[in-house]
């Protein structure tokens, strides 16, 4: 059994922790193309050394967490490469082993860094879509179905042992319940981390007061929070979350440009809302949201090692 730190210990034992920023980001800046439906997974097969490279930089920054590159890697996404099940979840196994070297490689640069955590990413079935549904939450599966597209992944992050599970960028509050059950059952710590339709909904229209009251009651969930939304949306959003769960707070936004499913690239204007900060913005909000209870800041898509640097010195 892998020996893994525990989230909870370490927001107890610090005044708040630094989450990393995007992996897809700096992929894309060293040359990667991820128009592709896998889009960064793709990098694991094709230069996955790269993917460490990217998680070494960000412990350079500041990050007290790297995020695995598994939000896209899924056997049902590799199959449609002509990539078998046993593959895939070596695959997913891979994403941690790399985030595993670069936290190895930098602990043994600078031996007095802080405890450094891994956290799994279980993508929601919308990011396997590759339309943007993340977006939107408008797709409709059963609780088996969840189940059986969730539960391969959940188990090959486990057992190649990362330190929690971050279920992120959900939209969906069936897929949250789903998610909730298999966390529950994989043995290990959860965060879970959603998308928005406005300050105070879900994507699917959920109330977000909802989710936070389902999240609540689930010991296993060490935090609660928003990724990937605008950076005007998270002081709102975590105004309702305080208010409906005594759980650490976490918030990851992206740069508030819109996302376009058809070239995987980001424009001008904002999911929610418009661009009209920047992601170097990102450390201006954090002392807010830090008040408001968020005890992991970091960043999401189009955000870099040096707006975590930025946040890491704000911290």
């Amino acid at each position: 059994m892998p020996h893994r730190l525990s989230l909870t210990t370490s927001l107890e034992d610090s005044a708040g922790l630094v989450s990393d920023g995007a992996l897809a980001t700096e992929l894309e800046a060293r040359g990667c193309d991820l128009n592709d439906p896998l889009w960064s997974a793709k990098v694991l097969l094709e230069q996955p050394g790269l993917i460490r490279d990217v998680h070494r930089d960000y412990f350079a920054a500041g990050a007290n967490i790297a995020t695995t590159a598994s939000y896209q890697a899924t056997p049902q996404g590799f199959a449609a490469r002509g990539i078998g099940g046993k593959e895939a979840l070596e695959l997913v196994g891979l994403s941690v082993r790399l985030a595993d070297e670069a936290r190895r490689e930098h602990v043994a640069d600078h031996p007095d860094a802080g405890p450094l955590l891994i956290a799994g990413s279980v993508g929601p079935y919308g990011a396997y879509l590759a339309d943007g549904s993340e977006y939107r939450g408008d797709y409709v599966l059963s609780p088996a179905d969840f189940r059986a597209f969730h539960e391969p992944r959940i188990a090959a992050l486990v057992q190649s042992g990362v330190d929690v599970l971050a279920c992120e960028t959900l939209p969906s509050y069936a897929e949250t319940e789903s998610l909730l059950a298999l966390a529950a059952e994989a043995g290990v710590e959860s965060w879970f981390s959603f998308t928005l339709r406005d300050g105070t909904h879900i994507s699917d229209g959920t109330p977000l007061a909802d989710v936070a009251r389902l999240l609540d009651a689930h010991p296993h969930v060490a935090a609660v929070g928003v990724n990937c939304v605008p950076l005007h949306l998270v002081a709102p959003a975590l105004s309702v979350l305080r208010q409906h769960t005594d759980k650490p707070l976490l918030a990851y936004p992206n740069s508030g440009e819109t996302y376009h499913p058809d070239t995987k690239t980001w424009g001008a204007a904002g999911i929610g809302g418009t661009a009209e900060r920047a992601p170097r913005d990102l450390a201006g909000w954090a002392p807010a949201w830090r008040e408001q209870g968020a005890r992991i800041i970091g960043g999401c898509c189009r955000t870099t090692p040096g707006d975590i640097a930025a946040v890491a010195a704000a911290s």
